[in-house]
């Protein structure tokens, strides 16, 4: 069986204030090329299919075209998963009546033990599913202890565990912080103070994981166990990431092979640094000049209308740079601030107004108060 792996499509997304619908069904028309040209018999998507919990109406309509070309053109099965960014309710909606259009959406923990069963020929693969969930919403649909991120997903592991029956090989798809992997600034914080991390181990069980959230495509632990990473680039920190989907192929012993496919993006996202005249002069024979730029600007002396000027050659110009000290130590601070959650903001605010640290008690319903409106702010309330 052949499974096309994806994850973060992020519809509706913008960059820097530029909307990226046209973009994302470019590289949306090469996934559906894939399906076509690597005989695709089934495609997971991991999560974060939407870029907001209510996405604006162009964002539902191009998911629409695009899974109606896939599942009802094409006829090749899709399996879906709710992540962080998704409203996991609206995107669930009538998904009980698409499962038999061959549109299987697992949005909801009820579903996790219910694996999407699908044979092609004599091989038949079993699929679960974990949308993403806080531990809140864990110890709210089974009662149970658990205390962080890390025991929530490894409790929801042995759910499926349990319930698993028969010899078919098995793939987890699942939302989620893997421990030790490699993040980007586009992606937006789980949980306060790096209590959203999840371990690798209890996932190896399972023939093939196909994990979303993370934008960079890697692997943890095992080969098995993998991101296929965003579509596209959603921010300046992914401009040397290679982004793709994975191909996977299984078969009654287990993993066949894993393959990266590339998607080319309509335009790059790039950072491009150096003195003005030079960025003009490059910029006049650049193929990739209408890429989304960044541009660092080392000149130490004033500049009349930079950002007019470089968008001459570079119209997609999203942001510019000064490099001279005052500026580039300003800038400096600003993207450390930009990197602290919300926590450590608080506890430097309360140490300025104070002059103490936090207690423990106080640190700890502090995290507690953020996480609660962190879950508030992804409802659908």
């Amino acid at each position: 069986m052949r499974i096309l792996h994806t994850s973060d499509w992020h519809i509706g997304r913008q960059l820097h204030g530029q909307p990226l619908l046209e973009d994302q069904e470019h590289v949306l028309q090469q996934l559906v090329d894939y399906i076509v040209s690597e005989n695709i018999d089934v495609v997971v998507i991991a999560g974060d299919v939407y870029d907001r919990a209510v996405p604006p109406a162009a964002a539902v309509s191009l998911l629409d075209d695009t899974l109606n070309r896939i599942c009802n053109e094409l006829n090749v099965q899709v399996i879906m998963v709710s992540g962080n960014h998704d409203s996991a309710k609206r995107l669930g909606f009538a998904s009980r009546q698409l499962s038999h259009a061959g549109l299987h959406i697992i949005s909801h923990l009820g579903q996790i033990t219910e694996p999407v069963v699908i044979t092609v020929g004599d091989e038949t693969v079993r699929f679960y599913g974990i949308p993403y969930c806080d531990p809140e919403n864990v110890r709210d649909q089974f009662d149970t202890d658990v205390r962080n991120y890390d025991e929530a997903h490894c409790f929801l592991i042995e759910q499926i565990a349990d319930s698993q029956t028969g010899e078919a090989p098995s793939v987890l798809i699942s939302h989620c912080f893997v421990d030790g992997c490699e993040d980007s600034e586009s992606e937006r914080p789980l949980s306060v103070g790096g209590a959203d991390r999840v371990s690798w181990e209890p996932m190896k069980r399972f023939d093939y994981v196909a994990l979303g959230h993370l934008h960079s495509p890697q692997h943890k632990g095992e080969k098995h166990i993998r991101y296929s990473g965003s579509i596209l680039k959603y921010s300046f920190s992914e401009q040397n990431q290679k982004k793709g989907a994975t191909l996977v192929e299984l078969d009654k012993c287990g993993l066949g092979g894993i393959t990266h496919l590339p998607l080319k993006a309509k335009r790059d996202v790039r950072v491009i640094e150096g003195e003005l005249k030079e960025i003009m002069e490059q910029g006049r024979v650049d193929p990739g000049a209408d890429d989304y730029v960044l541009v660092r600007l080392t000149d130490t002396h004033a500049i009349l209308d930079p950002m007019g000027k470089v968008r001459e050659v570079y119209p997609n110009t999203l942001h510019l740079e000064r490099a001279n000290q005052f500026v580039s130590d300003l800038q400096t601070m600003n993207r450390e601030q930009l990197k602290r959650n919300e926590l450590e903001m608080f506890c430097d605010f309360y140490k300025e107004i104070t002059g103490q640290d936090l207690s423990d008690a106080q640190h700890e319903a502090i995290t507690k108060e953020i996480d609660s409106l962190n879950s508030v702010e992804e409802s659908d309330v």
